[in-house]
């Protein structure tokens, strides 16, 4: 019984090595397998084309797009009245974002009853309100339009709650009317 003691005392000090042969092999493996994975992970870095961070930086469309100007000043020739607006034009485009709803107590299109104590102070005092912004409406109801398109906006709305303002003269026509 002591003899085969001794053999199971000797099968648990050895490993899975019993050979020169599975040695060498083992030492061939454990230098070759790294050194493998490393050259492919390497090659994989290398040749992907991945952007890096902030390379796009420089590029010449951000770099025009970061030091354009923030704004553009465009001149319009007050007597060019080919392309002035319409009132209903200015309306649709500016005005009609309260006044068709109604919001922030602006009196809604075609409300005679809104329209008429307003319609009682003149077109003048209408246009003054327009032009300079009143209560939460800003100068020109925050628009950019000339104040002869505001003029005509401002009758148009007027005239649909129940006024008879007559429609504003071209500025071109009254500075020729004038000579």
């Amino acid at each position: 019984m002591s003899a085969s003691h001794d053999h199971d005392h000797d099968d648990a000090h050895t490993g899975p090595i019993k050979t020169p042969k599975q040695l060498a092999w083992a030492v061939f493996f454990s230098f070759v397998v790294p050194i493998i994975v490393i050259i492919l992970l390497a090659n994989y870095v290398s040749t992907s084309t991945k952007p890096a961070a902030g390379t796009g930086a420089l590029a010449g469309e951000a770099v025009a797009a970061r030091i354009a100007p923030l704004g553009h000043v465009e001149v319009k020739d007050a007597n060019d009245t080919a392309s002035l607006k319409t009132g209903e034009q200015v309306f649709q485009a500016q005005c009609s974002a309260c006044h068709a709803t109604g919001a922030a107590g602006a009196p809604k299109l075609g409300d005679a009853a809104a329209w008429g104590p307003r319609i009682k102070t003149g077109v003048e005092a209408l246009l003054n309100s327009a032009l300079k912004g009143k209560g939460a409406m800003g100068a020109q109801g925050g628009g950019d339009f000339s104040d002869f398109e505001i003029h005509r906006a401002v009758v148009y709305m007027a005239n649909q709650g129940g006024a008879k303002f007559d429609e504003p003269k071209a500025p071109a026509a009254a500075a020729s009317a004038a000579n």
